[in-house]
């Protein structure tokens, strides 16, 4: 897989270089600036890119904002962002941009070693991967309609979806069956008044329900 890094800390760019390569990853290019990131996926069309929220020249958003022009010019390349803090407006942000090949992790989760590389490859695999601190942030700013119908059982399965777990994931993060997690779901289907649709489709809209500030 190939990876390009975005990240202007020179010390976590080299550790996360390293990190990669040991663990199989080719990194096609580590940059330490948005421009660069976007020259970067222009010359080597990654698999995937690691981005920091917050890079040069103003460290407010250049990393969210270079992210969604790759994404508009490079569709086919996933993005996992890196944040020191949890600003959960830039995962929503990237996912009403599109709703596959996102991921949004705290840069402390980069020393879970397995779960920054399962997130990566989640990713890289079109799947989403978004930060149990963020989904805990985006619950407790969510107490309106319609996701106030949801019972606390059905809000933890729809954080752990959020997440981009699978139900077999979901099932066993909360020890119960597949089929109760089935069940969950479709509940939460139905008080979020999403219609029948093919494949992951409602999923996704669900996740966009959660993680839409204005409800």
């Amino acid at each position: 897989m190939r990876v390009v890094i975005a990240e202007d800390s020179v010390l976590l760019r080299a550790g996360l270089i390293k990190l990669l390569e040991t663990s199989g990853f080719e990194v096609a290019a580590a940059v330490g600036e948005a421009e660069g990131l976007l020259a970067a996926v222009r010359r080597h069309r990654p698999d995937a890119a690691i981005v920091d929220v917050r890079m040069p020249p103003g460290y407010t958003d250049e990393g969210v904002r270079a992210a969604l022009v790759m994404r508009r010019e490079t569709p086919g390349v996933a993005v996992l962002l890196l944040s020191q803090y949890v600003e959960e407006r830039y995962a929503a942000d990237l996912l009403s941009s599109s709703t596959s090949g996102i991921g949004y992790l705290l840069k402390d989760r980069v020393a879970d070693v397995s779960v920054f590389l399962d997130a990566l490859r989640r990713v890289a695999a079109g799947g989403t991967a978004l930060d149990p601190e963020v989904v805990s942030q985006l619950l407790l700013r969510r107490h309106r309609d319609p996701l106030d119908r949801l019972t606390p059982r059905e809000r933890e399965v729809l954080s752990l979806m959020a997440e981009g777990r699978s139900n077999a994931g979901i099932a066993a993060a909360m020890v119960v069956s597949e089929s109760a997690v089935a069940k969950h779901i479709n509940g939460i289907f139905a008080k979020l008044d999403l219609p029948h649709a093919e494949g992951d489709h409602r999923r996704v809209l669900a996740v966009l329900r959660f993680l839409d500030g204005d409800g």
